[in-house]
């Protein structure tokens, strides 16, 4: 299978990968995901690290995309970006691409801050906004006839479906990792959930956008 090309997400992935690379080989990864990466509590408290060079808690979602803590897990989150977001860019283009990836971090960490706003535990990883991602290309590939169920729309059944199959995914992962539902969010499952449900919302809007109707020029 030939993937399209997609510069943005070929884009992100490489700076994604030289950013690991860079934190790896000079021994960083734990200072980074410290200084870098998402930390709920500090929402409540923006002092909670004051003195140390960390980054704006607001921008955090952000940065923690960027620091990954091994091989095995950026290995995993640029597969399923390289593999998805080529596809999503085809169609959404660059710009609504970029959308899905910067507002699917940001709902990844407010949906992990949501179960557990007092928590010092950093989340650092892509996987939230690679879930905002992995939703649109979910619905727009998906070979799967959905119909109407009551008042309820095809299109509205088809969005039911694949939120409650990936939190239902997404559950049994936290849980055969040997997380209590007390500790999921210690392993960022509300995050991918988050992520996801807002790629679902995003969906058709930027396709409205993407292929919107320009107006003509009257001569």
């Amino acid at each position: 299978m030939k993937l399209p090309a997609g510069r943005l997400t070929n884009g992100i992935a490489a700076i994604t990968v030289a950013a690991f690379l860079l934190l790896y080989l000079t021994g960083q990864v734990d200072n980074a995901a410290i200084v870098g990466g998402f930390m709920p509590a500090r929402l409540g408290d923006p002092a909670l690290l004051e003195g140390m060079a960390a980054v704006p808690v607001w921008l955090t979602p952000l940065s923690c995309t960027f620091i990954h803590a091994g091989w095995l897990h950026i290995g995993f989150n640029m597969l399923m970006l390289i593999f998805c977001g080529r596809q999503v860019e085809h169609v959404l283009g660059w710009g609504g691409t970029l959308a899905l990836y910067v507002v699917g971090a940001y709902g990844a960490c407010l949906a992990q801050w949501a179960i557990d706003p007092g928590s010092t535990n950093p989340m650092v990883g892509a996987s939230g906004a690679i879930s905002a991602i992995i939703a649109p290309y979910a619905l727009l590939y998906s070979q799967q006839q959905v119909r109407a169920i009551g008042q309820l729309s095809a299109n509205l059944v088809r969005l039911l479906w694949l939120a409650g199959a990936w939190i239902a995914v997404q559950l049994m992962i936290g849980l055969a990792s040997g997380a209590g539902m007390s500790e999921l969010g210690q392993i960022a499952i509300a995050a991918h959930i988050g992520g996801f449900l807002v790629g679902l919302a995003l969906t058709r809007p930027l396709l409205r956008w993407r292929f919107r109707k320009k107006p003509r020029a009257v001569h």
